[in-house]
Formats: C-alpha cells, sequence, structure tokens
C-alpha cells in the first residue's frame, strides 16, 4: 500500500472515530435529559458541581496520561457543563459588559452553554441572585495585590447568599486603543483596581495623561472603541471584542497576579474533600474576645486561609470579621468549632462550604 493510500485510509478511520463519538456525545445527553426529569420529579438541585467534579476526575483516571491532560479536562468540562444546560438552562450574572474578568472567570467556571447575563455593579449581581433571576453570580471577592473588594464582602453580610464554589483567574492588564500608538492616549480609563495594579506603570509612561475611573476594565474598552482619544486598560479578550489595537502589554506592576472570584448562590454544596468554609463574626468588645475565636480553630488544628476585618455598617467604630478555614461544615471538626465560636460572639454567619480552587 503506498504512502496516499495509507494516508487516506487512516483518515477514513479518523472520520469512523468522529462518527462514533458524536453518537456517544448524543447519547450522552439524552441520559443526562433523563437524570433531569428525575431530579425534577425528586425536586433536587440540577446543578451538582460534586458530582461533576467526581466525573471528571474519573474519566482522567481513565486516560492514564496517554491523550494530554490539560486538553481532556478543557473537553470533558464542556461536554459535562453542555450535559448540565440540557437538564436546565443556568443562568449566571456577572459585572459585565463582556470580557471582563469576571466574564472570563464566569465562562471558565460554568462553561459556553451556561446563559451569562452582565450586570453593571457587583452590587447588580448579588441582587440578580437574591431575586432568583439568575441560579447564580459570580463576584471577585479578593486580588494577590490589592486585597480583598469591600463591596462583595460588604454584600455578602447584607444579601445572606451563600458561597458555592471559587474560581482563582490571573490577571493581565493590556493598555489599548483605536491606533495602536502611544501618542494618540489623551485619557486613560478602567476599573479602580486594574489602575492600582498598573499605578507605576502609568506614573513612569504617561505621568501628564488623566486617569479615570468606569465600573469595569470592558467598559472601559467598549468606550476607547468610540473615543480614538481613550485608552483603556483591560483583558487581551475585550481588545479582540472592541476592536482595539494593543499599545502595551502586561503593564501590571506585579507579575502573578491573581484575582479570586466567588460563586454566589442559594443552595449549599456536598463536602468534597477539598473544601474551604467562609464566616462572618463579630465578639464583644473585651480583652481576649478575638483570642478566644480563634482558639477555638487552633485547638483542632483547623488552618485558617484568610482572618479580614471590615466596619460593620450598622454601628459606628463596631467591626465585622471574615474568616476563611480549610474543612467543610458537614465534617464534625468544623461543625464543633463553629458551635463553640457561639460562645464568644455576638453573631456567626455562615457563609457557605465549597470546593476549593487552584490558585494561580
Amino acid at each position: 500500500m503506498s504512502e496516499k493510500e495509507t494516508l487516506e485510509k487512516l483518515r477514513q478511520e479518523i472520520d469512523s472515530v468522529d462518527k462514533e463519538i458524536v453518537n456517544l456525545l448524543k447519547k450522552r445527553i439524552s441520559l443526562a435529559k433523563q437524570i433531569g426529569e428525575i431530579k425534577k420529579a425528586l425536586g433536587k438541585d440540577f446543578f451538582d458541581l460534586g458530582r461533576e467534579k467526581e466525573v471528571l476526575k474519573k474519566i482522567l483516571s481513565f486516560n492514564q496520561g496517554e491523550f494530554p491532560e490539560d486538553t481532556l479536562r478543557v473537553i470533558y468540562s464542556e461536554i459535562i457543563k453542555a450535559c448540565r444546560s440540557a437538564q436546565q438552562k443556568i443562568k449566571v450574572a456577572y459585572l459585565g459588559p463582556e470580557a471582563t474578568f469576571s466574564h472570563i472567570a464566569a465562562l471558565n467556571y460554568f462553561g459556553t452553554s451556561a446563559e451569562l447575563v452582565p450586570v453593571e455593579t457587583i452590587v447588580d449581581v448579588f441582587e440578580e441572585v437574591s431575586s432568583e433571576r439568575v441560579n447564580f453570580g459570580v463576584v471577585p471577592i479578593e486580588n494577590s495585590i490589592e486585597g480583598v473588594v469591600a463591596t462583595t464582602l460588604d454584600s455578602i453580610y447584607e444579601y445572606g447568599l451563600k458561597v458555592c464554589g471559587e474560581i482563582y483567574e490571573s490577571i493581565s492588564h493590556h493598555l489599548m486603543n483605536q491606533s495602536g500608538k502611544l501618542e494618540d492616549i489623551k485619557k486613560i480609563l478602567s476599573h479602580p483596581q486594574a489602575i492600582a495594579q498598573c499605578r507605576k506603570w502609568l506614573r513612569k509612561k504617561l505621568p501628564s495623561i488623566p486617569i479615570e475611573t468606569v465600573p469595569s476594565t470592558a467598559f472601559a474598552a467598549k468606550w476607547a472603541a468610540v473615543d480614538e482619544k481613550v485608552g483603556a486598560i483591560a483583558s487581551l479578550m475585550a481588545a479582540k471584542l472592541y476592536h482595539l489595537q494593543i499599545v502595551a502589554k502586561n503593564i501590571e506592576d506585579i507579575k502573578g497576579n491573581s484575582t479570586r472570584f466567588w460563586i454566589i448562590g442559594k443552595q449549599t454544596v456536598e463536602p468534597t474533600g477539598n473544601d474551604k468554609t467562609s464566616l462572618i463574626f463579630s465578639v464583644a468588645d473585651k480583652p481576649g474576645a478575638l483570642f478566644e475565636v480563634l482558639k477555638c480553630f487552633a485547638k483542632r488544628g483547623i488552618n485558617l486561609t484568610k482572618i479580614e476585618s471590615r466596619p460593620s455598617k450598622h454601628e459606628p467604630w463596631k467591626y465585622i470579621f471574615f474568616l476563611d478555614c480549610i474543612g467543610h461544615i458537614k465534617e464534625p471538626h468544623i461543625k464543633e468549632c463553629i458551635e463553640e465560636m457561639q460562645d464568644y460572639c455576638l453573631q456567626v454567619v455562615w457563609l457557605g462550604s465549597y470546593e476549593m480552587g487552584e490558585s494561580k
């Protein structure tokens, strides 16, 4: 058999494999729809993140490293999300417009099959979830350089929603405009966090150019698309979406910058064995009160990954504490710890227990 004939034979085999894959995908989505009907009859949540993670883990074990694992993870994540959407369309609110880092986080977490709904502010995300116009929301909670996003912390406390998951996104900021020329920029727009993360670069390269804050990085790009004098600090996705040219890439002052996003909703998440619990609490204004609370965690060997104080909105010069720890509220040592905290706290609010995201 000649090489040309062999090539044609191999291509025919690939066509046959592709047909088989499509038929199996059709069968999988049919089974998913049947499961959706049963879930509906039982009154169960359609979105079961723990089960989805188990399926993905099993698929990767079947592979045994033969197919590129990162690629298989992406492919199968989309298959799982598409099958989930066949059971029920998931609606997700995020800080818009399109091409914000919140939008990128929502795409990476929920996949392209979900209906993603852009809103103007972080508080609007909470409003959409609270009113049940959407199933979930994606909100930034902290940046590795600039720290906590105060609006998110305040809102999770005020709205009483649950944290259902988290995802970390690497953040790179790029300066863009219509022409791609630095000299054409007469004003710079971006989100306050992005501006803060590029402060040194802007001071060095564009010291005399006025800078204004806008609700999101994508909003800045959208504005630059209609005003040739505006330079926007935004993502590469924003440059592509709004047909802008890159003036300077990676202008953030510190490399390795990443943002942690919360997935917020009204449902609780079952333990996965790799979980984090978030709490808000307040203590009496007396010596040793905070020490007694922290001792509840220390004596059980519970690792605290974050603790942050925030001014109370109800009493001047009073504070509430936000805390993350490793473990799930259904684990006995976490449950006992929270119960003991009640003895030393004026208030303890469980924000949620959820699978930890992979930090970047």
